[in-house]
């Protein structure tokens, strides 16, 4: 750890207090993809919203042009024709009464839950196991959907969810330090339009705030609006 501390403070001291343009931000975290493993590129926003108001909170998905350079494990809470579209469609695991009986008894290994609106009958009572990890689907987030098919394949290619934390933050992985310059150029800048696009209408004054981009072993450097 000592090490590492000492890396990132090196990092951290070659950062510029003040924004500068995406594309210089994102060079200069290419720089820092110095760990012997595949750091993952995250955006961090700070939104002028009240995360105390119900009618102010943000939540949303996005696909990002050139994925998020990882294999998305999809849960599907399906029946029937449903079922055998979404296994069709490369899901990871389908099921109804026995997937969510594995879910209360601690099966997590999946990154994200859709659901068709049959089933919302048997994913409501997983509302305290799944909604804290950020995996409870919602029709909002896309992740409730008729178009099952359509759904498992936009998330295994690398659909995002997003959602304002109680601070009125919205963090999102948006790809590898291994991208060149111009995908993580475009992934960012798709979201971040995206995310604009889903302003709450009661949203008073400046929306986003604050815009930084970091990796998962380097500090953050703040983006120009």
């Amino acid at each position: 750890m000592a090490q590492q501390s000492k890396r990132y403070r090196a990092l951290r001291d070659k950062v510029k207090p003040d924004p500068v343009p995406l594309a210089d931000a994102v060079k200069q975290l290419k720089q820092f993809g110095t760990t012997k493993f595949n750091q993952t590129v995250e955006v961090s926003t700070n939104l002028g919203i009240d995360p105390r108001q119900s009618d102010q909170n943000v939540r949303g998905s996005v696909a990002l042009p050139h994925g998020i350079g990882k294999t998305v494990r999809v849960a599907v809470f399906a029946q029937g024709d449903n079922a055998e579209k979404a296994r069709a469609a490369g899901a990871d695991i389908v099921g109804g009464d026995d997937l969510a009986q594995k879910i209360k008894a601690g099966f997590m290994d999946f990154d994200v839950a859709l659901a068709t609106p049959d089933m919302m009958g048997v994913v409501g009572p997983l509302g305290r196991v799944l909604g804290p990890r950020g995996l409870m689907p919602s029709p909002r987030s896309g992740t409730v959907t008729t178009d099952i098919t359509a759904g498992v394949k936009e998330f295994k290619a690398g659909k995002i969810e997003f959602r304002s934390d109680k601070g009125g933050n919205v963090a999102a992985a948006v790809g590898k330090i291994s991208f060149s310059d111009d995908d993580l150029i475009e992934n960012i800048t798709a979201f971040l339009n995206h995310l604009r696009s889903v302003k709450p209408a009661a949203a008073k004054g400046a929306y986003i705030r604050s815009v930084t981009i970091s990796a998962t072993m380097s500090p953050g450097i703040r983006v120009v609006q």
